[in-house]
């Protein structure tokens, strides 16, 4: 049996920007990484990597990170150029406000770029790494939410008083990962914990985390009293569900070995960075719409490439 989508022009910007929320992940994680793995300076100049694209003798797994975080940045940055220039030129079967959009983002990865280069110019100064991070998390909830905006075009499923918690919980999710991002490039946790100097700072994320995780579970709570977003929803309300307590576990684990393992340091952002982008596509998901000539039939076989 066919099933009724998007049109085609929609169709396909909707399944890039799906691909762009996954790089834009990649990013973040693999920005975490560098940090762990304290490669951020790896290599010394920019935009190149000792003068070169591809390093070739000076190559490690430092310099690997860095120079891979910085080629991700170039394909998000490039996909986005090229969605904006596709908006333009199918604005008349694409709503009016995607265009302005999609060039909104791109001056926006122009900036993060921008930043990007403080922080190896300036030899990595705290706040201008966390500003990296708040644009990065930024643009993964904007592309998590222009994709459901293109793929699931209808009426919002939640109703107004639940999505106004879900944002809440969304921009309290962004807020925590800036806070959690502050403790680790200003070294508070590994001061607090050798010398018992700046624990304020991590005694504020710590605390800070009990309020949140339990404003997104009580976020998925109220979702699931509704009865139609419970029935079809119920993905998004466990995947929030896993998420929040995969974070709050891998945060637990983390200081008790002293920030020593950085597989659970690297995996509480990337948990960080999936719940901002689900609770995103949650809020601005839309409601399956009838037939009309602002659709088109597509088959089970053209949904592959969507799904991989």
């Amino acid at each position: 049996m066919q099933t009724v989508y998007p049109q085609k022009p929609r169709l396909r910007l909707g399944q890039l920007a799906a691909h762009v929320v996954v790089a834009l992940i990649a990013l973040v994680v693999i920005g975490g990484a560098t940090r762990v793995m304290e490669a951020g300076l790896a290599c010394p100049d920019w935009p190149l990597c000792y003068g070169s694209f591809l390093p070739g003798k000076q190559m490690n797994l430092q310099v690997f990170l860095e120079w891979f975080h910085r080629l991700d940045a170039f394909f998000v940055g490039t996909v986005l150029l090229a969605q904006f220039f596709l908006s333009l030129s199918w604005r008349s079967l694409l709503p009016n406000w995607l265009p302005w959009i999609y060039a909104s983002l791109s001056l926006l990865v122009a900036f993060q770029g921008f930043l990007g280069a403080l922080t190896v110019l300036d030899l990595l100064p705290s706040l201008v790494v966390v500003a990296h991070l708040a644009v990065a998390l930024s643009l993964v909830a904007a592309m998590s939410a222009i994709t459901q905006r293109l793929l699931s075009p209808g009426e919002l499923v939640l109703p107004v008083w639940l999505r106004s918690l879900g944002l809440l919980s969304l921009l309290s999710v962004i807020g925590q990962s800036l806070l959690g991002s502050r403790v680790a490039t200003s070294w508070a946790a590994q001061r607090c914990m050798n010398s018992g100097e700046s624990c304020n700072l991590l005694d504020l994320h710590r605390f800070t985390a009990i309020p949140i995780s339990f404003l997104v579970i009580g976020f998925v709570v109220s979702a699931l009293l509704n009865r139609d977003v419970l029935v079809h929803q119920w993905p998004y309300l466990m995947s929030i569900t896993f998420l929040i307590i995969s974070q709050i576990f891998l945060g637990y684990f983390s200081v008790r070995l002293g920030l020593k393992e950085p597989i659970l340091v690297i995996g509480h952002q990337l948990v960080a960075s999936l719940l901002v982008a689900v609770l995103s596509a949650l809020n601005f998901k839309g409601k399956s719409k009838n037939k009309s000539s602002q659709t088109i039939f597509i088959t089970e076989s053209t949904l592959e490439a969507c799904h991989g």
